[in-house]
């Protein structure tokens, strides 16, 4: 790899790690809200309630984050080969158009006297 495309996987991971720093601490300031609205709980309780919503929760952002890296990877593959395809088309075009210029050329060239 060359330092441009470290620093782009550096800043890639970087913006990963804090997005999911910011969905853990969303997940402790709702678990926290959750067990606010439960005032017979005891401590225990409480943390315990608190603990296993935090957890519930992590574990939805995660798998759904899963869901779209697939889908992101899946699209990227699509597009890529739609490319391909559409690059490939693109060069053939080019080259019947130049051969079919020459082809003329050549024949407007012959014919004059």
């Amino acid at each position: 790899m060359n330092p441009h495309e470290d620093s782009a996987v550096g800043l890639n991971r970087l913006e990963g790690h804090l997005l999911w720093a910011a969905e853990v601490e969303e997940a402790r300031r709702r678990a926290d809200l959750f067990t606010r609205e439960l005032p017979w709980l005891t401590t225990a309780q409480r943390e315990e309630v608190e603990r296993v919503y935090r957890a519930d929760r992590i574990a939805a952002s995660r798998a759904a984050l899963v869901r779209i890296r697939d889908r992101a990877a899946e699209l990227r593959a699509e597009y890529e080969a739609r490319y391909r395809q559409l690059r490939a088309r693109c060069v053939a075009l080019a080259v019947v158009a130049l051969t079919s210029g020459v082809g003329t050329a050549v024949t407007v060239l012959l014919s004059r006297p």
